[in-house]
């Protein structure tokens, strides 16, 4: 139960509209994608700065915890508000403004959506880099907060490199703002970066200035199969050797492609055992050459075929072959779980030979897809929740899993962050000292530990 004169002094900070009390109301925003689900005790929806700031001095002064939350996209338990408290819902806080052409930024609040500031910035020629799948849903507030980037990352970065500068407000609701206006600049320590994939734990970002690229002329896509994954591997390093990066670059598993097959328009060999989806971006007048090169890269005597889209028609449908992967694993097992590891791109086949054995040992299907030009590789677990010891088999796998990246110099996250689900094995990728300095950085900006407690480390 949350203090009556806490309640009193939110009820001033907040119209009616901007408040909820009612336990069947609060239950909405007590989970995310996670399906973890826990139930805050007030859920308000701050429409200012200020707001903000004036709500996170009086939970200081109360000691009361506070998530932040934006549209409860993500998987790892980042938003669910594990102590109760106070919910920040981030998603009224959605101003964008106009892009600045000649600098090339513009400023958005932390709720608008990614699709909105993509939108904003196409009517001046422009985009923001960053492209997860859940665009058209998930806001900007939480792509910074797990630095989520999507299949453009390869070649344009994560938001850590675009973005300029933030507002925020720490978790003893002090106000600062980092970074600056310019490419450059190195004043200070680049708290930006450091706010970037901190999961809300050391302060709520308010604003970001975001870094913008022109527009391309014109984009290209590939679709190409292999007989192997280590065909496709070597196909993946001799593409990324490339003096013109693709912009993006996903690949699919056996199990993948078995999955989309009754999907997909776009005919796959039955012997294929890996694919490979290649986008590259340019000048008009470029594209021909630049798809030539690719090609001629990834062509080593295991491509089982290739296709080169001839219409923008046809590019849709190689991607919506790649949005089916969703659906339709749910047409095979009613709950999966989805992790999202890196390793070096050499380590790819050691990793799905890996997972390959782990799935056979625990009788789990597995089946791996994700952003191979960086490594990233979206490892799902399919599983029956009503199956007897299900679960049980289900986290003995994914200890395994983590070892198994972590041996083959790989991380335990690309973009989906650690939240709560992944917490218990942040301790094995970074070292005790390195922690110790990590939790007294978070003190320094959360002195009372009400941030997003019980989240990342």
């Amino acid at each position: 139960m949350l203090p009556d004169k806490l309640l009193r002094v939110l009820a001033e900070l907040y119209p009616p509209d901007q408040i909820l009390r009612e336990e069947s109301e609060r239950w909405a925003y007590g989970y995310d994608n996670s399906r973890l689900q826990y139930l805050p005790d007030v859920v308000v929806f701050p429409t200012s700065h200020e707001q903000v700031r004036d709500t996170l001095q009086l939970c200081n002064e109360f000691g009361i915890p506070v998530t932040t939350r934006g549209r409860g996209t993500g998987t790892t338990g980042a938003a669910v508000p594990l102590a109760g408290g106070l919910v920040l819902a981030m998603e009224r806080l959605s101003h964008i403004g106009e892009p600045d052409v000649a600098n090339r930024y513009l400023r958005a609040e932390s709720g608008a959506t990614n699709a909105a500031v993509q939108e904003k910035a196409a009517s001046r020629g422009f985009f923001w880099a960053p492209d997860p799948t859940s665009a058209p849903f998930c806001t900007i507030g939480g792509n910074l907060a797990c630095n989520a980037a999507g299949p453009r990352a390869i070649k344009y970065g994560t938001p850590r490199e675009n973005v300029l500068g933030l507002r925020a407000v720490t978790g003893d609701g002090r106000e600062i703002r980092t970074g600056v206006l310019t490419t450059k600049g190195v004043v200070g320590y680049d708290l930006t970066r450091l706010l970037i994939g901190s999961e809300g734990t050391l302060a709520v970002i308010t604003e970001a200035t975001l870094k913008l690229t022109p527009l391309p002329e014109a984009v290209r896509t590939l679709l190409l199969t292999y007989t192997s994954i280590e065909a496709a591997t070597r196909a993946i390093t001799e593409i990324m050797a490339l003096s013109h990066l693709p912009r993006s670059l996903e690949f699919m598993d056996a199990g993948a492609i078995g999955m989309i097959r009754n999907y997909a328009d776009c005919p796959l060999p039955a012997e294929a055992r890996a694919l490979l989806i290649v986008e590259v971006d340019g000048d008009a007048d470029e594209l021909d050459a630049l798809a030539a090169r690719v090609l001629h890269a990834a062509g080593n005597d295991d491509l089982l075929s290739s296709l080169d889209a001839d219409s923008a028609e046809q590019a849709e449908e190689i991607w919506r072959m790649r949005k089916s992967l969703s659906p339709a694993l749910r047409t095979v097992a009613p709950k999966k779980i989805n992790e999202d590891v890196v390793v070096p791109v050499s380590n790819i086949p050691r990793l799905i030979s890996g997972l390959g054995a782990l799935a056979e040992k625990y009788a789990l299907p597995i089946v791996n897809f994700g952003h191979a030009g960086n490594g990233n590789i979206h490892v799902n677990l399919l599983l029956d929740p009503d199956e007897p010891e299900a679960a049980q088999k289900a986290e003995d796998c994914l200890d395994e899993i983590f070892t198994l990246v972590l041996s083959l110099d790989g991380t335990l996250s690309g973009e989906h962050g650690i939240g709560v689900v992944k917490r218990e094995f942040v301790s094995r990728e970074i070292d005790a000292v390195t922690l110790d300095l990590m939790r007294r950085i978070k003190a320094q900006f959360d002195p009372n530990g009400i941030l997003n407690p019980g989240k990342t480390i």
